[in-house]
């Protein structure tokens, strides 16, 4: 597939069309939503509230909210014991590709970006499995770079059920896939697909995203109903946070989850919350407006908007916030991360997509969880 100089709206050959109105809903409430317009009072309103509206959501979402963070942090706090108790859940991702079919000008992979690129041979990548299985860690995530060619379906299911030999639950984020593809990994043993819209602006997105099929906006979309067809048990929605205006780029993000779940309300929903990190060649990619008590108050409207959704926090944020936003906000912790190819086991086959924050063992991070009266989770889940 190939994506140059082709409308970002309109699908490839190959690309299955999903019927679903549920891209043209979210974008038409982001046009019209205006983070301005609200006052305080709005703000005190729906912190009052026990199930919040979308312009209560909105409304937190707002700069106006920022004097208010401590208020909705303590409700956030609420809503999560209510739901997850104590628990912390363990993971980390295993990168087994970094050949890629895109030009995106946020991304270390991009395919115009001078690095090493690497791919796993299956051997490679069960030694890199029983390396990290002897962590503790009973959940992984599979990534690879967006390249059908040097990374195909087949190769992914392969790898996916050299996963489930040693772990119970699989992860994967690479490129958005057709429903028979995503059935098909699902039957190898994943249980979770995660895709980042990256930003949810139609003109940005076209801006960021110069070749490749990441061009096609609406195939992205809805990748999330194409793998709960596929019968995937869950999904994550995110943005890169910082790429265009956090702000509506979140509220999107809200939004597209929200109305997932309606639909399917079967699907265990969760948030992922990257902000733009440096990447080789790129030292200088930093988010816009976004510092941490804008993250934050991305993190506490998602767990106040969604109170029943799973929220990531990654390692591309420093070790003393991810500390401070788990039995917070915060559901799932990463550790032990590499994020170049491989590098668990031996030196890494190909290079980073970006810089972490927070290199931390996975047992470090046990302890701090530990040391915060919180529960580390290493799985809720028994294959059969």
């Amino acid at each position: 597939m190939k994506a140059v100089n082709v409308n970002h709206m309109n699908y490839l050959e190959g690309m299955e069309v999903t019927d679903s109105d549920i891209m043209e809903k979210v974008l038409a409430l982001v046009k019209k939503y205006d983070y301005r317009q609200y006052k305080s009072n709005d703000v005190k309103r729906a912190l009052m509230k026990d199930q919040l509206t979308i312009e209560d959501y909105g409304a937190i979402l707002s700069p106006i909210a920022m004097p208010y963070l401590e208020e909705m942090a303590s409700k956030a706090t609420t809503e999560t014991k209510k739901h997850f108790g104590n628990s912390v859940f363990l993971f980390t991702p295993l990168y087994i590709s970094n050949f890629c079919e895109n030009h995106c000008i946020y991304c270390g992979f991009n395919c115009k970006n001078k690095i090493k690129r690497g791919i796993l041979s299956f051997a490679e990548i069960e030694e890199e499995l029983k390396e990290v299985a002897r962590t503790g860690l009973k959940e992984i995530l599979i990534l690879t770079g967006e390249s059908r060619h040097k990374s195909g379906v087949e190769y992914i299911c392969e790898a996916v059920r050299l996963a489930a030999k040693y772990f119970s639950t699989v992860g994967i984020e690479i490129y958005p896939l057709n429903t028979d593809e995503y059935a098909f990994i699902k039957d190898s043993g994943a249980d979770f697909v995660s895709v980042y819209q990256e930003t949810y602006n139609t003109d940005k997105y076209e801006q960021v995203h110069l070749r490749g099929p990441k061009k096609i906006f609406p195939y992205r979309f809805n990748s999330q109903e194409r793998a709960l067809a596929g019968g995937v048990r869950g999904v994550a929605f995110g943005a890169l946070l910082g790429l265009d205006d956090f702000r509506k780029d979140a509220f999107a993000v809200g939004l597209h989850a929200c109305f997932i779940q309606q639909k399917y309300p079967h699907a265990e929903i969760s948030f992922s919350t990257p902000r733009l990190r440096p990447y080789i060649n790129n030292e200088k990619n930093s988010p816009h407006d976004v510092h941490e008590k804008q993250l934050l108050q991305v993190m506490l409207a998602y767990r106040l908007f969604m109170p029943f959704a799973g929220i990531t926090i990654s390692t591309r944020e420093r070790a003393g916030f991810r500390d401070n936003v788990i039995g917070m906000v915060a559901t799932k912790i990463s550790a032990g991360v590499c994020v170049g190819v491989g590098g668990h086991k031996e030196d890494e086959k190909g290079d980073e997509q970006f810089e972490i924050s927070d290199s931390r063992s996975v047992r470090e991070v046990h302890q701090m969880i530990l040391n915060r009266g919180l529960q580390p989770v290493y799985t809720d889940y028994i294959r059969v």
